[in-house]
């Protein structure tokens, strides 16, 4: 009884939220500074997608956020929302199984595929909201960056541009580039007489992994690039990471924990770090690209950015690194960074 009484809410709740969304549209909307949140249905889920910024030339910037398992709003901060939302549009998406999202799907309905598909079904509500005249830019941050060659080599045709932040487009090399970066960084920071006890324990730890991936080792040393990152920055080999906005200051990462950790673990039980990687593919992707990079990222190592530079098929791409920055060039240097995207927006929208 508890439970069908919990049940007839939750779908009280689920009516009222979709009637709310429902008047909400028909409203006037600004098209000059968005403040508008939309839910994408598709195939069990339902997505938010919150929509800020300067659309009055319907050119919107579509986030994916890293994880798998975060949350779009966490990147509304810093100049993305002072500067980049003046010049255009920005959409922050959470994904299915992240953030927000919700649904009734199973195991069965997470997957990288199905969530490509997602996005697209994003772009599709966004055409109907906005009009079939609506321009689209795409941008993925560390996991995103895996989730956008999964997008847009299904159709990168919807989309103006590609920009890739630090992203992972080869989760199943991380392993072997993390056991060759932590123990390069290492030495250098020892030789630079830098937090030497943490450089010798991140040394302790990669003599013992082995060389046959295990999903277990994999995430030692995930957390120990974590880590390594903030100890860079008290060094100040990098930036501190600067985060300032409203949004921010009310996102609650440990609320999301829980959905976080079952996504990460149902996508790595499917081989995400084991089996997947586009580099091979990614010469199919033609769309004007820009490579984003920090140039002392342990969590996607620098590595990746040469290979996504030298691998992607455009004519128009550019690869820029960020020397004060590590694995979030967004949060370290945000100035350089709105400026290089909105050059990037404006050249080709």
């Amino acid at each position: 009884m508890k439970n069908r009484i919990q049940h007839y809410i939750k779908m009280a709740v689920v009516a009222l939220v979709v009637f709310s969304v429902y008047a909400c549209s028909k409203e006037a909307e600004d098209m000059n500074d968005l403040n508008t949140t939309l839910f994408v249905r598709h195939k069990k889920a339902d997505m938010p997608a919150y929509i800020h910024g300067n659309a009055s030339e319907k050119v919107f910037l579509i986030i994916l956020h890293g994880g798998p398992g975060g949350t779009g709003m966490q990147y509304r901060v810093n100049t993305i929302k002072t500067e980049i939302e003046k010049n255009n549009a920005v959409v922050y998406f959470d994904q299915r199984g992240c953030g927000n999202s919700q649904g009734s799907y199973s195991e069965a309905d997470l997957t990288v595929d199905l969530m490509a598909e997602d996005v697209l079904a994003l772009v599709k509500v966004l055409k109907t909201k906005y009009g079939n005249d609506s321009r689209f830019f795409l941008m993925g941050h560390s996991w995103g960056g895996t989730l956008g060659p999964a997008t847009l080599l299904k159709n990168q045709d919807e989309f103006l541009g590609w920009i890739d932040v630090d992203g992972s487009h080869s989760p199943k090399d991380m392993y072997f580039d993390y056991k060759d970066v932590l123990k390069k960084v290492a030495d250098e920071q020892i030789a630079a007489n830098n937090s030497i006890k943490h450089w010798e324990g991140v040394l302790d730890l990669v003599k013992n992994i082995g060389n046959v991936y295990s999903d277990e080792e994999f995430f030692k040393m995930n957390k120990k690039a974590h880590n390594s990152e903030d100890i860079l920055a008290k060094d100040k080999v990098i930036n501190e990471s600067k985060v300032t906005g409203e949004e921010y200051s009310n996102f609650n990462p440990l609320k999301l924990l829980w959905t976080a950790n079952q996504t990460v673990s149902i996508l790595t039980k499917k081989g995400l770090y084991k089996d997947i990687s586009y580099t091979n593919q990614l010469h199919n992707i033609t769309i004007p690209s820009l490579v984003l990079w920090g140039k002392h990222d342990i969590i996607v190592p620098t590595i990746g950015a040469l290979e996504a530079f030298d691998n992607l098929g455009s004519d128009d791409k550019e690869l820029f690194i960020f020397e004060k920055s590590a694995h979030s060039p967004m949060f370290s240097e945000p100035e350089l960074f709105a400026k290089k995207v909105i050059e990037f927006i404006n050249t080709h929208k």
